[in-house]
């Protein structure tokens, strides 16, 4: 373990000021402990800079001193990549937070790293306009957090990941370098897109300190669908025809396996499941539109012809708000599951056409190892994307390397990724090169070294 001087402590506490600095029992929890809970170490001390220039002077110093930091945004990811380490300063953006423009000529919002999703999604929609990035930690995460960790939701399908909604971003680099990429221009074309070398790498090759947003036009229609259908192939079909029917009105197409829907109606009192537990899939599909009327005869239509083609059993429709968010909780009570005791969280991504499979087959052999496990399947599957959720009884937490491996080992053999949204962190490490080449891992590794040398931005994670 590094020890922390006395001279360094004092050239940060100078750096940032009183309101930034904390050490011992003035470091609050939520700075240490993440979602995942296990982890929680006590960081050396708390730095909570206000300015681009703090944090570049911050790192400027720990750079020199060799001095490991553990950047943090809402500390809501779930592979432990925010939570500190053993000998770690933990670095906070969380005063960072100040919404610096809206532009509507351009479409654009420029923020700072700390500001929550959701002041961000109410700031567009006070503008007429959208930031289409949805999560369900959207009133604590933080944009910088999303940005670091690539961060997917419910409608990337429509709009993409969080690195297809960024046009420029200001980063400091490990030797407190500051990169000032912040633009409002959509076609800029001018050698390397620098903020990708930021976006997804959670962390460990810059800090993220201010980012220019694309916004979108603010849909004017939305419809919502919960269908009951028979079984996967089903689901894929009815896929392709909602692609089809509603175009670009398709913003969403969540899969919920029977699995998860009986957990959901069972486990989330303030819920009440709309549809019988008797479907073998739940497919909740969106349109949003820019013609109210036309656009939900259209969805209407398009639900009906599916009908018409069996490819659903049974659908329940929402066309107001009141309506359309109780089905939208259902989806999200995926995540609010209790009563069954601690639940792993695993995302992983895969062909379309192999989901049904994969269902199946991580069932049965999860429960070929433990049979009375609990468990449940559901996920973004318009784009790929499907997460679990498991315990296996009172030991579940000292069995994760074992669900792991079970779970990992089948997305290899599929040709999937180990995580299609969370990133990888300190917990899916490990398994890094079951979805990455040696020579992929390798470059990512010459651009760690090229961009950290001394290795002080999050180390152990990723690699």
């Amino acid at each position: 373990m590094l020890s922390l001087s006395a001279a360094l402590t004092a050239e940060l506490q100078a750096i940032v000021g009183p309101g930034g600095f904390r050490a011992g029992a003035d470091i609050e929890e939520k700075n240490y402990r993440d979602m995942m809970g296990a982890r929680a170490i006590v960081p050396s001390l708390l730095l909570r800079p206000e300015t681009t220039g703090q944090v570049a002077a911050i790192l400027k110093a720990c750079h020199n001193a060799g001095q490991p930091i553990a950047p943090q945004g809402g500390m809501t990811g779930l592979v432990s990549a925010a939570a500190p380490q053993e000998g770690e300063i933990a670095l906070s953006l969380e005063r960072m937070n100040r919404v610096i423009e809206v532009d509507r000529l351009t479409a654009t919002m420029t923020v700072e790293a700390g500001v929550p999703l959701q002041v961000i999604q109410e700031q567009a929609a006070e503008e007429g306009m959208l930031f289409p990035l949805d999560l369900g930690a959207r009133g604590s995460c933080t944009i910088g957090g999303n940005l670091s960790t690539n961060a997917g939701g419910n409608r990337v399908i429509r709009y993409g990941m969080t690195r297809e909604l960024v046009i420029g971003v200001e980063a400091v680099l490990a030797d407190g370098t500051v990169i000032n990429g912040l633009h409002k221009l959509r076609k800029n074309n001018t050698g390397y897109d620098l903020k990708q070398l930021f976006i997804g790498s959670e962390g460990t090759l810059g800090i993220i300190t201010k980012a220019v947003l694309k916004l979108e036009a603010m849909p004017r229609s939305q419809a919502v669908a919960l269908c009951g259908v028979g079984d996967f192939k089903q689901v894929a079909e009815l896929l392709v025809h909602s692609q089809s029917g509603l175009g670009g009105n398709l913003s969403a197409f969540e899969v919920i396996w029977n699995n998860t829907y009986r957990l959901i109606d069972q486990h989330v009192s303030h819920l009440s499941v709309p549809l019988p537990v008797e479907f073998p899939f739940y497919v909740l599909v969106e349109s949003m539109g820019s013609n109210p009327g036309q656009d939900v005869e259209q969805f209407v239509d398009c639900l009906g012809a599916a009908a018409e083609k069996k490819l659903v059993d049974e659908v329940v429709i929402a066309d107001t708000d009141s309506k359309i968010e109780k089905l939208w909780a259902v989806r999200d009570g995926a995540a609010e599951v209790i009563g069954v005791g601690y639940m792993h969280a695993y995302d992983v991504s895969l062909n379309i056409d192999d989901m049904g499979y994969f269902g199946e087959e991580v069932e049965c052999r999860l429960r070929a190892v433990w049979p009375e496990a609990v468990l449940g399947l559901f996920g973004h599957i318009g784009d790929g994307n499907v997460h679990i959720i498991i315990n296996v009884g009172p030991d579940t937490r000292d069995c994760h390397l074992q669900i792991d491996e079970i779970i990992y080992q089948l997305v290899q053999e599929l040709h999937g990724s180990v995580s299609a949204e969370h990133g990888i962190g300190t917990m899916k490490k490990a398994f890094l090169p079951y979805s990455k080449s040696e020579a992929e891992i390798a470059l990512m590794r010459s651009l760690k070294q090229a961009m950290d040398p001394a290795g002080i931005l999050n180390p152990g994670r990723i690699f």
